[in-house]
């Protein structure tokens, strides 16, 4: 599943792409990707002004209506082409053309987990976890230990942290020289200090290699 690294990059490059161009057709074949009452169609003819990160979320804002709000899940892939693409429902699931280029999303595999929500505020999507490339030393700590959990388990829950999963998080406790199954009421400053140096150092490096 896409984590904060590759969702940064994905945005990064996305931003290069269609900020600034209009939303000429917006195409969703997969029959459970929408999750909302409300249709992409709401943003057709609008410009892009803005791209978020909620959580591991994609958030892609218009000059006006509603916010395009995606999930990858495990298999979910965007692609760009400079040509329109043509979804078909089984793999290619959604098509956006723009008038420059053609953003489409595909999900490998019969369970389709991918979500695209459009809605007013995509910060209703956010599960509240704190940005760990923001949060002071002091910060991450408070919220390390606001819950007595395992290493892994705190680090990968949304409503603690946003952006981290299964992957980075072992990347994290490795990197860290922390057990993936120490009690949060029991690491020490010293180790919780070690931990926060660890999750900022392995997403930027991450971010880095991705890019």
């Amino acid at each position: 599943m896409p984590e904060l690294p590759d969702i940064t990059v994905y945005i990064e490059a996305l931003e290069r792409r269609i900020v600034g161009h209009t939303l000429d057709r917006a195409e969703i074949a997969g029959p459970f990707l929408l999750r909302t009452e409300r249709m992409a169609a709401e943003c057709v003819g609008h410009r892009v002004t803005e791209l978020r990160r909620i959580g591991k979320r994609i958030a892609i804002g218009f000059d006006s209506g509603p916010w395009l709000v995606f999930h990858l899940m495990i298999a979910g892939r965007l692609h760009w082409s400079e040509k329109t693409k043509k979804p078909d429902g089984r793999r290619t699931l959604a098509a956006f053309t723009f008038d420059s280029g053609c953003v489409s999303l595909t999900e490998a595999g019969s369970r389709k987990r991918a979500s695209l929500h459009v809605v007013d505020d995509p910060a209703q999507l956010d599960p509240g976890g704190i940005d760990v490339m923001a949060a002071t030393p002091a910060e991450f700590m408070r919220v390390l230990r606001s819950a007595n959990h395992t290493l892994k388990r705190s680090l990968t829950d949304p409503h603690l942290f946003s952006g981290i999963g299964n992957a980075y998080s072992d990347e994290i406790l490795h990197r860290a020289r922390l057990s993936p199954v120490m009690l949060t009421l029991r690491i020490s400053d010293e180790e919780a200090e070690r931990l926060h140096r660890a999750v900022r150092e392995s997403m930027m490096e991450w971010t880095e290699k991705l890019r």
